[in-house]
C-alpha cells in the first residue's frame, strides 16, 4: 500500500486545493452545503482513478479538471442520497440536508453536477463528455432502482448486481474510461480501463454492503444496520433469509417490510448476518469482480501507476470503512 500513501501525499493537497477554489466561487446560497460534503474528507478515490489511469496510459494533457469533475459528481450523488434515505450522518457528521436544508442541498448537489459537467466540456472531447454523461444517467438509474425495491424482499440477486452496478460501477468505470479517453490511447486500451473500473467499483459496494453489518459506528461514520432501517435488500441480507427457516425467515421479512426495525432491532439482525457468515461471503463475491479487474490491468503498461491501480483494488478488498 505504500504506492497509494505516497500517492495521496503528492496528490491530496492538489486535488483538494482545486476543489476548494471551485466551490469558493458558487453562489453563497448553496456554497456551504458544497463545501460540508466536500470537506468531510472521503477516499478521493475517483479523482484518484482518473489521474492514474490517464497516467499511465500516458496522458499529456492536464488531468486534474477531469479528476476533480469525478468527485464533484460522486459528492452531488452523496447529497441527493442522503435526502433520499433520510440519513442523519455522513462521513462522522451530520448530513448536509439536516444542516442546510432539504432546497439549498438539493440545489447544491444540482450546482456540482453542473460544475463538473463544465469542467469536462472545457476538454472540447466529446467522447469524454458521452462517456461521463452516460455514467451519470447510469447512476441515476440504479439509484432509481434502488428506491423502487425499498422494503422488496423479494428482490432477486441478478436484481441486487443491477443496483449497485448502477449505483457505483459506472461512476468508477467513468472515471477509469475517461482518463483512457484523455491519455487517447487506442481502443483495446480504454476497454481495458472500463473493465477495471466496471469491476473495481462492483467490488467496492459488495465490500461496503458488507461492512454495514460488521463495522461499528466509530468505525465507520455510520451505525451498523443502517441499510435494514432503510429498507435496503443488499446481499448480506438476501443471502442471510436464505439461511433461515421459513417461518424465521416470514417473520423478519414482515418486520423489514413494514419498517418496524429500530436501531436496537437492526443492530441485533446485522449481528446475527455477520454470525452466519453471509458479511464475509459478500466479500468473497467483490473478491471475485477484483480478480476480473486485475485480469483487465494486466494489459496496462507497466510503471509506478499500474502498480498504484493494483494497490487500489488490495485496499477495496481489505478497507474497513
Amino acid at each position: 500500500m505504500n504506492s497509494i500513501a505516497r500517492y495521496l501525499q503528492d496528490e491530496l493537497p492538489r486535488i483538494n486545493a482545486f476543489l476548494d477554489a471551485q466551490t469558493a466561487r458558487l453562489d453563497p446560497v448553496v456554497r456551504p452545503a458544497a463545501q460540508h460534503v466536500l470537506g468531510a474528507g472521503g477516499k478521493r478515490l475517483r479523482p484518484l482513478l482518473a489521474l492514474a489511469t490517464a497516467r499511465a496510459l500516458g496522458c499529456a494533457a492536464d488531468p486534474y479538471p477531469l479528476a476533480c469533475s469525478l468527485e464533484l459528481l460522486h459528492s452531488a450523488t452523496l447529497l441527493h442520497d442522503d435526502i433520499l434515505d433520510a440519513a442523519a450522518m455522513r462521513r462522522g457528521r451530520a448530513a448536509a440536508h439536516l444542516e442546510f436544508g432539504r432546497t439549498g442541498t438539493i440545489l447544491a448537489g444540482d450546482v456540482l453536477l453542473a460544475l463538473a459537467n463544465r469542467l469536462v466540456a472545457d476538454y472540447d472531447i466529446p467522447r469524454l463528455n458521452a462517456v461521463l454523461a452516460e455514467a451519470i444517467l447510469r447512476t441515476v438509474t440504479g439509484e432509481i432502482m434502488e428506491i423502487a425495491s425499498v422494503r422488496d424482499t423479494a428482490m432477486s440477486q441478478e436484481r441486487y448486481y443491477e443496483i449497485i452496478t448502477g449505483k457505483t460501477a459506472y461512476l468508477f468505470q467513468g472515471a477509469c474510461q475517461c482518463g483512457a479517453i484523455l491519455a487517447g490511447c487506442g481502443e483495446a486500451a480504454e476497454q481495458a480501463a472500463h473493465d477495471y473500473g466496471l469491476n473495481l467499483g462492483i467490488a467496492f459496494q459488495l465490500v461496503d454492503d458488507a461492512l454495514d453489518y460488521v463495522s461499528p459506528l466509530e468505525v465507520t461514520g455510520k451505525p451498523s444496520g443502517g441499510d435494514l432501517r432503510e429498507g435496503k435488500m443488499t446481499l448480506p441480507l438476501i443471502l442471510y433469509l436464505r439461511t433461515l427457516p421459513p417461518a424465521g425467515r416470514q417473520e423478519l421479512e414482515d418486520r423489514f417490510t413494514r419498517g418496524e426495525l429500530d436501531a436496537d432491532a437492526a443492530r441485533q439482525i446485522a449481528d446475527q448476518v455477520a454470525t452466519s457468515g453471509c458479511a464475509e461471503a459478500t466479500r468473497d463475491a467483490a473478491r471475485g469482480y477484483a480478480a476480473l479487474a486485475a485480469q483487465a490491468l494486466e494489459t496496462f503498461p507497466p510503471g509506478p501507476e499500474r502498480e498504484l491501480l493494483a494497490d487500489i483494488l488490495d485496499l477495496v478488498l481489505s478497507r474497513n470503512k
